[in-house]
């Protein structure tokens, strides 16, 4: 397909388009747009940066245009679901972009802000309503709004979600759903979890994948280092000196590493800011907007904040730790070589990820491309089958002690919107000092802090719900 003339959108969805020089649709646009205009179900499985807000967003504004109705009293006909804040903020503007032509009535309910706001938005109802899963239960309990008038769902950032400890709160608002709807359901990759969930949820749906599930990004360059872990601040210092970096996104698995690497660029002359989670929501948009701008060329990130951060013309990720659930290294750098571009994912292993290492190359079929930084070369990691280093803290991501993947989910949001950490063992290590004359400001998004409640059985965290 090579305009989006092919696809029938309305004339002021076509301005709109126009306006924003948007010409050609890409493959996960042209191939989903077609079946949900038709009213279709769909299961949609996109990387990050493939253009797949814009896949549901244009069909269903063509629908809202086409069917013109009057909203009800605290109802919504759209609900879209996503993770976070930030990636929900994205989302609603893109529905105020593209449908800046047609006079829409939107809001958004996240958690960080007072909801007084956000119920009075909702008295009259809206035709679009976006969301998080934790304030929507808020809203619900209060009797803030109805659900019972919704005719096209949207859950996006499935996997996601799981990771995050939300399909039981999905599972209580489509409890709340009318039976004829129409479903729309997105997902980087599709576990076997996801799976089950879209199975109860959508009814024949049109199954779109423009990409293999766990195929990561054909424009990005990825290399790993090799490196002790007590050098791994020294080396990202250097590297984001050494390279040529328009934005770099640093992505660690904990929001205490997150913290530590903060600490550690400032001691390396590079200036830094964190950014919490349980600081104000002005406070979050205005570092993604410094990011953005290019105000700020380097922003540090958990798992938690990857899916909100939708930024044209990252040149660099870096993987300061590896991620111990594997699809989480597609969607971390899926976020460079965006849009066409090109982009360089760089990838710190150290002796205790190596497990991790191989569970990603697995995942993705491809041996990545390696350096070798640490002091000792000769000192060879632990071999696969002998007894696979820290297997033990490496927990089922639903907190049960069952299931078939590693890892366990940083935190769900809570009723305002902050994350509910589960922890997970740090290993500790001192930080070098590395003079530096530049400087590269930096941000890291991270979790509040809370006590995560313990297993009577063997002592495992489990999730907060």
């Amino acid at each position: 397909m090579n305009s989006f003339n092919e696809l029938g959108l309305a004339a002021p969805i076509a301005r709109a388009l126009a306006d924003e020089k948007y010409e050609i649709p890409t493959p996960i646009q042209a191939q989903a747009i077609p079946p949900i205009l038709e009213r279709h179900d769909l299961v949609g499985i996109a990387q990050t940066g493939t253009g797949k807000t814009a896949a549901f967003a244009l069909p269903i504004i063509n629908h809202l245009l086409t069917h013109r109705l009057r909203a009800e009293q605290r109802a919504c006909r759209v609900l879209i679901l996503s993770p976070t804040r930030e990636l929900s903020g994205q989302i609603l503007e893109s529905f105020r972009t593209y449908g800046r032509h047609v006079r829409l009535t939107t809001a958004l309910a996240i958690g960080g802000v007072p909801i007084g706001r956000q119920v009075r938005s909702l008295i009259n109802g809206v035709d679009v309503l976006v969301a998080t899963p934790g304030r929507l239960l808020d809203l619900m309990q209060s009797n803030a709004v109805r659900l019972d008038r919704i005719e096209v769902f949207v859950l996006d950032e499935a996997d996601r979600m799981l990771d995050m400890g939300f399909i039981r709160d999905i599972r209580k608002i489509v409890a709340k759903l009318p039976a004829k709807r129409q479903t729309l359901f997105f997902s980087a990759t599709m576990p076997g979890e996801i799976e089950q969930l879209a199975g109860e949820m959508l009814r024949d749906p049109v199954r779109v994948a423009v990409t293999p599930q766990a195929k990561t990004a054909d424009r990005v360059d990825q290399r790993i280092v090799h490196v002790d872990r007590a050098d791994k601040a020294g080396l990202l210092a250097e590297l984001l000196k050494s390279e040529t970096v328009d934005r770099a996104l640093v992505f660690t698995r904990t929001k205490h590493g997150a913290d530590k690497v903060v600490r550690s660029l400032e001691k390396a002359g590079i200036r830094a800011e964190a950014i919490h989670g349980n600081k104000s929501q002005n406070n979050r948009e205005r570092a993604l907007a410094n990011f953005r701008s290019g105000r700020v060329r380097t922003l540090i990130a958990t798992d938690i904040a990857a899916r909100g951060i939708d930024v044209d013309g990252v040149s660099h990720v870096f993987n300061y730790d590896l991620p111990n659930i594997a699809e989480s290294y597609v969607h971390r750098i899926g976020r460079t070589a965006r849009a066409g571009a090109e982009g360089i994912a760089i990838s710190f292993c150290d002796r205790e990820e190596m497990p991790y290492l191989r569970d990603i190359e697995k995942l993705i079929k491809l041996q990545i491309p390696s350096s070798d930084r640490r002091r000792n070369k000769s000192a060879a990691p632990q071999a696969a089958g002998d007894g696979h280093p820290h297997r033990s803290q490496r927990q089922p991501r639903n907190g049960r002690g069952h299931g078939k993947r590693h890892g366990r989910p940083e935190g769900r949001q809570d009723n305002h919107g902050h994350g509910r950490p589960h922890q997970q063992a740090q290993a500790q290590h001192r930080e070098p000092s590395h003079p530096n004359n530049g400087k590269i400001e930096s941000v890291a998004f991270m979790q509040r802090k809370r006590k995560p409640n313990r297993h009577p059985a063997n002592g495992a965290e489990r999730p907060v719900h």
